[in-house]
């Protein structure tokens, strides 16, 4: 019998081994102490890259605990991480509905600081738990999905924290969400599929930083890149790129594969779907099984297991339609997620807002804030300085030509 305790710890350390930005940062927090006292909630998905942080948090001081939804939990470093004694509050196993008792007994912990993945725990503690926010110093959020709906709810008046849009920096999106999840994405695809996708029709749907990412790797491999989007500005970006633009209703036809890369609910609808060519295929890119049309697809009637994490329906006009991982997140649900050299650059952006909040959120009014830009330049820094890079120093004249006017 394998012992998945020592499987995960294997893999933990693994990741850690090409993660040198948090390795040092984590040094420096550790030997400073800054987060002594405090409890943090990580919830993120679950995965041995994500493991390191919360072994660099607990390091600094923190206690540190941890949360995860099911399709997002990998559960060896579940049990790798209850055997280093932190309290997890994640199953690979568990029902929607058991997520959201597990989420609230994550909150009922009473955390001082919170790092979230789509705000869902964010939004959560604001419905149910308005005492504990009261108590809470701030939060971090790592998503475009989440960071949306953080701001609407600051708009309205609602949002009772500072939460610190991590997802937003440059040193963030620029690399976790285009060459991390564009990768990963269309990466696992190719593994949970076996096919190519050279030669066919790809549509993404969101031309934001993900869609991005997913639509050159998947023109690097040899697709005919497609990309729908809503917004003028991004879907002229997208053609300078090099890609077809059209309205998802008009390259629904010939879209023999989908990513949805956009953070937002019911991105794919019945009619999409109902227009698919036979074998199509639905993926998710970075956010979650809220942007296809779940409930319509259910409603079909029974679906086919063709492979594992690949799901058969037959649409009301006779076509069949794959879905990959139920939905969700492909990358995170049936592969490993992104690559850990890019994890290592947002989970060290997450380390060091931790920091930050620790230091100074006391002061803030509830609200969401921007990463400041010297947390991302000292980590940008290191990781250039880990693969032996060095920046140009800017000289004097070029200082006062600078200021010039």
């Amino acid at each position: 019998m394998i012992d998945i305790t020592s499987s995960g710890a294997e893999r933990i350390a693994w990741a850690a081994r090409s993660m040198p930005v948090l390795r040092k940062i984590s040094e420096r927090l550790s030997t400073e102490g800054s987060l002594a006292g405090l409890r943090v909630g990580i919830s993120l998905v679950l995965e041995p890259k994500t493991a390191n942080l919360v072994l660099a948090l607990r390091d600094a001081g923190a206690e540190v605990v941890v949360h995860c939804g099911a399709s997002s939990t990998d559960q060896n470093v579940v049990e790798a991480l209850r055997g280093m004694g932190f309290r997890v509050f994640a199953d690979s196993s568990a029902s929607d509905a058991e997520d959201v008792q597990l989420a609230r007994e994550f909150l009922e912990t009473g955390l001082d600081i919170l790092v979230d993945d789509g705000a869902s725990v964010t939004r959560l503690a604001h419905r149910e738990y308005p005492e504990l926010v009261a108590k809470m110093i701030g939060a971090a959020e790592e998503t475009t999905s989440g960071v949306r709906p953080l701001k609407v709810m600051h708009e309205e008046g609602a949002l009772r924290l500072p939460v610190i849009a991590v997802n937003d920096s440059a040193a963030k999106y620029l690399f976790d969400n285009i060459y991390g999840t564009g990768q990963s994405c269309v990466l696992a695809f190719l593994d949970i599929t076996n096919l190519q996708l050279a030669g066919r029709h790809v549509v993404v749907v969101g031309y934001g930083w993900v869609g991005m990412g997913v639509a050159r790797f998947a023109a690097a491999l040899g697709a005919r890149v497609i990309v729908s989007e809503i917004d003028p500005i991004r879907a002229l970006r997208a053609m300078h790129d090099g890609y077809e633009v059209m309205a998802f209703r008009e390259a629904a036809p010939r879209a023999e594969v989908v990513f949805s890369a956009t953070g937002l609910a019911d991105a794919v609808t019945e009619e999409h779907v109902e227009a698919l060519p036979d074998g199509a295929f639905l993926c998710t890119a970075g956010g979650g099984a809220f942007e296809m049309p779940m409930e319509y697809l259910y409603g079909l009637g029974r679906s086919r297991s063709v492979r594992p994490a690949v799901d058969a329906y037959t649409t009301r006009g006779g076509r069949t339609v794959h879905v990959i991982s139920d939905g969700d997140c492909l990358n995170c649900a049936d592969a490993e997620g992104n690559p850990i050299e890019v994890m290592d650059l947002s989970l060290s952006l997450q380390a060091l807002a931790v920091e930050r909040l620790a230091h100074e959120a006391a002061d803030w009014e509830p609200g969401v804030y921007d990463l400041p830009v010297d947390i991302e330049n000292e980590v940008a820094r290191i990781r250039l300085e880990a693969a032996g890079g060095s920046l140009e120093p800017l000289t004097d004249r070029q200082r006062e030509a600078a200021r010039a006017w």
